[in-house]
Order: C-alpha cells, then structure tokens, then sequence
C-alpha cells in the first residue's frame, strides 16, 4: 500500500483571506491526504521549510493580494535551493490569466481561479501528485 499523499497548504504574504485555503485544506483532507495548513502571512522561507521538515508531495499557495508573481517565484527557488524540486507547487486565487502562462512557464503546475470547484482540485491533486506518489 502506497503512502497517504501530504499537501502543505500556505498563505504567503500579508494576504489576510483565509477561507478558500481552509476550504480547499479540508476538501484535501476529506479525500483522505494528509493536509498542513501553515496558517495566515507566511513567508516564502516558512513554506518550504514546512514542506521539506513535513516531507510534503505538494504546496498548494493560495494568493489574492497580487503578489503572486513573486511569491510563486520565490517559493520554487528556495525549493530548488533545497534540492527540492519534485515537491509539486500548485496554487489558486486571484490571478489573472495573462500571469498563469508565465506562472507555468517557471515551474507552476497548476493555477485554480476564482470558481474552481474543490472536487477539481482533488481530482488534480489525485491525478498529479497522488500517482507520483504511488
């Protein structure tokens, strides 16, 4: 039997707007993933601490204050600073879609926008991470 998959889910940046990462957290969690939430205003280094100390599969970044660009960026160097890159880096939020090819262009697996349902995001994260996994 294969191991349970292990999400890290974090809100970086001063982004005060929690409840879409609770929500997806516990869709996650239902579907029988383990799940780390690492609570509001994380910085970039605190999530992939997280991820490696947790020995997580994926990050999933939820982002609705516009700094996604960076904090995207940011996120997958420190993890390929820490020889981390297969941890898969998925996000959501408010971004627009001019930003989500540039986003996938840098390592971004994936980007949910506003309207997502969690049961697509499950079935991305069973199809993506769960397989690599088994």
């Amino acid at each position: 039997m294969s191991s349970r998959v292990r999400v890290v889910v974090a809100k970086p940046g001063l982004d005060g707007h929690d409840r879409g990462a609770k929500v997806v957290a516990r869709a996650l969690r239902d579907a029988g993933m383990e799940v780390i939430y690492t609570g509001l205003h994380q910085t970039p280094e605190q999530i992939v601490e997280t991820a490696i100390q947790e020995d997580a599969d994926a990050v999933g970044l939820s982002v609705l204050s516009g700094a996604h660009m960076t904090l995207f960026r940011r996120v997958l160097e420190l993890l390929a600073e820490r020889d981390a890159r297969d941890i898969v880096v998925f996000g959501g939020g408010i971004i627009p879609d001019t930003d989500i090819p540039e986003l996938r262009q840098i390592g971004v697996a994936k980007i949910f926008t506003p309207g997502a349902t969690t049961g697509s995001i499950v079935d991305w994260v069973r199809e993506n991470v769960a397989q690599a996994v088994a």
